[in-house]
């Protein structure tokens, strides 16, 4: 089997689609190629783009914004992940790029979600996907949910990979790649292990083994890993070796590396006991083929671990303490960021006092506010993590919580006229209706309240063109990264919506950059 191309894509995630479109639309010739069938933790998500600064979805929806608040907010998210000119060529760059996935087919809608929420019914396609409304003077909902009922991330993919066939990308599915070529210190192409010549039954077998890896496996990581090792004897028994040649350049744009538990060892021990949020593509071996031809890596000990405690909205009135009592943080600030307070501050302990007036407006809430499985979380929460007192400080003797700390730390809340965390006033108000409940939000394994995790460092690259960087600087000719196989907008902190628009962004930038001519790309490096 003989195959080469102007640019071979490693990866067909939202990043791999979007580097693909870019490229074959400026006269590339271009060959994708995915272990599995494509996807991956995009098809998995909830299919939402972060975007302002006045995008036609905002403004059908009657919302005012500009760049300049968006970039206040997201300086604030983003910290040094990127350069000031890089963050504000996103920002100013984010109405377009909705424009650009509406031109390939992906559908938004300007219905505003009217509650603080982890995630939108199938009523609501534009919501505060961050903590807009706890750190921005002039807040705005950005979070734009591809319009499709239940999570929208397998929409949002499909219309990307059906945008990169069309503009005449070659997709080879079931190639897994082993290792980049090169020659005089250029990356000038991939092997990979192939089953493109295996029989039927072989491809089918391994096609299911990488469905049901990647749902239900992702809810249950013992099945994925042993999905995922059959899948390797497929590999191993029929794959085929091919050497791919890459005639302008390779992106790996092959995810990060949550689904590696070694990786996460070494990078980022605190996360533990989360759900890792992809498919077993997300090992990263992207990032491993461009270390191997001396690409650097930069915030690889970044993780984001979302403890949502909405839905339902109610629980936003609740407080959020610790095993000592003390408060955590305010309780309305975005999952991620209340998951890395609990790991990184709190030995991921932490429980939501809330009082019985609160109970009853959860349960109330639960049902109009959630989709199914969130449902089930609402559920889970009310009925096995939470325990009840008569008192405040029977509640805590229930909990294992100190009493004397959780009364000072009440107190202090109920007498407060501003909450000194930043709350918003709207949601705050005096817990005094006995009983009491602590519910038990620790992150830990857990089918009925998992804590979804995903990595957030890859390979540096050059912000302009998307090239990967040698450890001195310099850059790896003909190698480029995007996605979370690639340090981008998200690699500090992250906000839902914000990781797949890295993806749209640093794909597109990929992209671009290997559909100029021949001549001027090797000016590039």
């Amino acid at each position: 089997m003989q195959e080469s191309a102007d640019v071979v894509v490693i990866g067909f995630g939202a990043a791999g689609a979007c580097a693909a479109i870019e490229a074959a639309a400026g006269g590339a010739d271009v060959l994708v190629l995915d272990r599995f069938g494509g996807g991956g933790a995009t098809a998995a998500s909830g299919g939402v783009v972060y975007a302002g600064g006045g995008t036609s979805v905002q403004r059908e929806a009657g919302v005012t914004d500009t760049a300049e608040a968006m970039a206040a907010y997201l300086r604030l998210e983003v910290g040094d992940a990127v350069t000031p000119a890089t963050l504000r060529a996103f920002v100013d760059g984010s109405a377009e790029s909705i424009e650009w996935l509406k031109e390939q087919g992906v559908p938004f809608e300007g219905s505003v979600c009217p509650t603080k929420t982890s995630y939108p019914t199938n009523d609501y396609y534009l919501y505060y996907s961050g903590s807009e409304r706890s750190l921005s003077p002039d807040p705005a909902p950005r979070g734009h949910r591809a319009k499709g009922s239940g999570t929208s991330g397998k929409l949002l993919y499909s219309r990307l990979a059906e945008s990169a066939t069309r503009a005449g990308a070659r997709v080879l599915p079931q190639t897994r790649v082993t290792a980049l070529t090169s020659e005089d210190g250029r990356v000038t192409g991939v092997e990979c292990r192939t089953l493109a010549e295996a029989s039927r039954w072989a491809r089918f077998r391994y096609r299911l083994l990488g469905r049901y890896a990647a749902k239900p496996g992702l809810y249950v990581p013992a099945l994925r890993r042993a999905l995922t090792t059959r899948a390797e004897r497929i590999e191993r028994r029929h794959g085929k070796t091919v050497t791919i040649a890459a005639r302008r350049g390779v992106v790996i744009a092959a995810g990060g590396f949550v689904a590696n538990r070694e990786m996460l060892r070494e990078h980022a021990p605190a996360y533990r006991g989360g759900l890792p949020l992809g498919t077993s593509g997300d090992d990263g071996s992207g990032i491993r083929l461009g270390q191997s031809v001396g690409g650097a890596v930069g915030a690889m000990d970044k993780v984001s671990a979302w403890r949502f405690i909405t839905p339902p909205s109610a629980l936003l009135e609740g407080v959020l303490v610790n095993e000592r009592g003390d408060r955590i943080c305010d309780e309305s600030r975005y999952g991620a960021a209340i998951g890395h307070e609990l790991i990184t501050r709190h030995g991921g302990k932490g429980w939501l006092l809330i009082d019985e007036q609160g109970v009853r407006a959860a349960r109330a809430q639960a049902r109009s506010q959630s989709l199914w499985f969130q449902y089930l979380q609402v559920r889970y929460l009310l009925k096995v993590a939470r325990v009840r007192g008569k008192t405040l400080s029977e509640a805590a003797r229930e909990a294992g919580v100190d009493a004397d700390g959780l009364a000072r730390t009440l107190a202090a809340y109920n007498a407060a006229e501003t909450d000194p965390l930043g709350k918003p006033a709207d949601l705050v108000r005096p817990l005094t209706t006995g009983p009491f409940s602590l519910i038990d939000v620790s992150i830990r394994p857990s089918i009925g309240y998992p804590c979804p995790m995903l990595t957030l460092g890859g390979l540096r690259v050059d912000e302009t063109t998307g090239q990967v960087l040698r450890e001195d600087g310099g850059t790896v000719a003909g190698l480029y990264a995007a996605g979370r196989s690639a340090v981008g907008l998200c690699s500090e902190s992250y906000v839902s919506g914000l990781s797949l628009a890295d993806c749209v962004f640093s794909g597109r930038r990929a992209g671009q950059s290997l559909a100029v001519p021949m001549g001027d790309s090797l000016a590039h490096g």
